[in-house]
């Protein structure tokens, strides 16, 4: 039983600690194809592109000329 906050035993003592929540296990996979690995990859690829889009802005090169000049 249950009383604003509080829980009662059957033998009516009031038990002064705070009710716990329910404990669960996330069981959404995180590896293979999943939404949460697709979306990772493309924001990971989308970093990738603009960031070799600004080595060619500032070097003047593109990646394999800006590699070979070294």
């Amino acid at each position: 039983m249950t009383s604003k906050g509080f829980t009662i035993n059957e033998r009516g003592q009031l038990n002064r600690f705070a009710i716990e929540p329910k404990v669960y296990v996330d069981q959404t996979p995180r590896v293979g194809f999943t939404k949460y690995a697709e979306k990772l990859n493309g924001r990971l690829a989308m970093i990738g592109f603009v960031s070799l889009i600004a080595l060619e802005a500032i070097t003047g090169h593109g990646l394999v000329g800006w590699l070979t000049s070294l």
